[in-house]
């Protein structure tokens, strides 16, 4: 069994005195692990930093086996080593990913999100909204996507201040009545009415993340490296 391609790593885990287990997202064959040998030394790496690009070969001789990559430098993202808030970034981006997807089971419009996230980040621009709609593509592909457009009971698209927190679908201040204290509030960055700015729209994202995502994988909790950037991007807010 053979695949090659370019890829971004995700993470990399020390196996022997000299190998690494790599773990890496490519936009056509998806979530792929395999043996580096050699990529524990220093200038291999340095190439195998998560959010590097790489070039890959893939080879096994069961497509069920861990598999060995052979690994080549395509391109750096060295701004995501600048800053405090970049590695937090780069951290809960990668954990994420490899807590939610399946091995070899392709998400092409979520890699393209993740490649462009990960470039802001490495550029320094700023990010941080792109990281919550990155969230919710992490949602949307994985089938628990969000509808905030219109109202759920009455179709307007005006109004709109809840989220149910069964269907994920926005509710209006009208239609809600009785049923307010029991929704979700729906913060004005993603479209509600009033107030409600990056750490009440993460809030949000963190609910489904955690009541829909962690719960599909056997109730296992969302990693720590989420709630450590999204504490650093709301510190003060």
């Amino acid at each position: 069994m053979e695949w090659s391609g370019e890829a971004s790593v995700m993470t990399r885990v020390r196996h022997g005195e000299s190998a690494v287990i790599l773990t890496v997202l490519s936009r056509e064959a998806g979530l792929m692990r395999g043996l580096v040998p050699g990529g524990a030394s220093a200038k291999r790496a340095a190439m195998l930093q998560p959010g590097n690009r790489v070039n890959l070969r893939w080879r096994a001789r069961l497509e069920d086996q861990l598999g060995t990559f052979t690994a080549e430098p395509d391109r750096a993202r060295p701004g995501l080593l600048d800053s405090g808030d970049a590695l937090a970034g780069v951290n809960a981006v990668t954990a994420l990913l490899v807590f939610a997807l399946p091995e070899r089971d392709p998400h092409p419009r979520l890699s393209d999100a993740t490649e462009a996230l990960l470039d802001q980040m490495d550029q320094g621009t700023p990010w941080h909204e792109a990281y919550l709609r990155w969230e919710m593509r992490l949602l949307q592909d994985l089938g628990f996507g969000l509808d905030l457009e219109r109202c759920a009971v009455t179709g307007a698209r005006e109004g709109l201040a809840y989220v149910s927190p069964r269907s994920g679908r926005a509710v209006s201040a009208q239609a809600a009545g009785d049923w307010a204290p029991r929704l979700l509030p729906l913060p004005a960055m993603l479209g509600g009415r009033g107030n409600g700015g990056l750490a009440d729209a993460l809030a949000l994202t963190g609910f489904f993340l955690s009541a829909r995502l962690a719960e599909a994988h056997a109730g296992k909790p969302l990693p720590p490296a989420r709630a450590r950037l999204v504490a650093r991007l709301t510190a003060g807010k």
